[in-house]
Formats: structure tokens, C-alpha cells, sequence
């Protein structure tokens, strides 16, 4: 069984978070011999202000904050996909409560959070949020899955 975007984006924020660690715990050991910089509360609190100011805290180590951008790239490749035709887009409608799935050559673009789709009926543009997509079919089998 394969992994959901989910679980892939948590365990690298894990695995970077553990590599960041021990980068850290190795400079810190050379620099317990400076004076100050030796003490354990002094060395944590330089260090997470350096993480915060640089933004990387809230940027890389977010485990679900990277999931829109997995989200986009995925159906940027359905819809540039010569095979368009057989893939369809499951997402979940908040004003139904039920999730619908419509067929990927009615996507018209991908925008900044969502994907504009064209109705071939109403001849209108329905606007679906990119976080609303739970799932996306290829020939009626999971090509992805949130």
C-alpha cells in the first residue's frame, strides 16, 4: 500500500528535523569550551531564535504545510497529460457534504489554491479549492491520494 502525500511530507519534515538535530548537537559539542555559549539554555535559546528569525521553523517543519504544493504539482501533471481524458478528480464538496468526482479534461487551469473548472453544460467556470481534493483517478484506479 502506498504512502499519502500526507505521510510522505510528514516523515521528511521528521527525517529533516532529526538532521538539523544532530548538525546541531555537533556544532554545539566543539563550542562548549567558548564561555556562555557552553551552557545548555543559552545554546537552546540562540538556537531556536535563529530558527525563527530565518523562518525555517514555520516553513520546513510544518507536516502539513507542504501539502497544497503536492497538490498543485500533481494536477499540473494530469492536466498537461496526453492522456487527460482518463483521469478524474475526486474532491470533497463542503456545501453537499459529499465528496463528487468529475473528469480531469473539464479542468481548465490551475490557479494559485484551487483549479478552475469549465462546465461543458452551463458553459460556467466553478472554482474548486486545491485543498478540497481528496483523491485523483486514472482509469477508475488511484492514481493519488491525499
Amino acid at each position: 500500500m502506498p504512502l499519502r502525500e500526507q505521510d510522505k511530507h510528514f516523515l521528511s519534515s521528521l527525517y529533516s528535523a532529526a538532521a538539523v538535530i544532530f548538525v546541531w548537537k555537533g556544532l554545539w559539542e566543539g563550542l562548549y569550551e567558548i564561555p556562555y555559549l557552553g551552557d545548555a539554555f543559552v545554546a537552546l535559546f540562540i538556537g531556536f531564535t535563529m530558527l525563527v528569525f530565518s523562518g525555517l521553523i514555520f516553513k520546513e517543519f510544518d507536516p502539513l504545510g507542504g501539502l497544497e504544493q503536492a497538490i498543485t504539482k500533481k494536477m499540473e501533471v494530469v492536466i498537461s497529460s496526453s492522456e487527460k481524458k482518463n483521469f478524474e478528480v475526486k474532491y470533497h464538496d463542503s456545501v453537499l457534504k459529499k465528496d463528487l468526482t468529475i473528469p480531469a479534461k473539464y479542468v481548465h487551469r490551475i490557479e494559485e489554491a484551487g483549479m478552475v473548472v469549465v462546465d461543458p453544460v452551463k458553459k460556467n467556470e466553478l472554482f474548486i479549492p486545491l485543498h478540497r481534493v481528496t483523491e485523483i483517478l486514472y482509469n477508475g484506479k488511484r492514481y493519488w491520494r491525499f
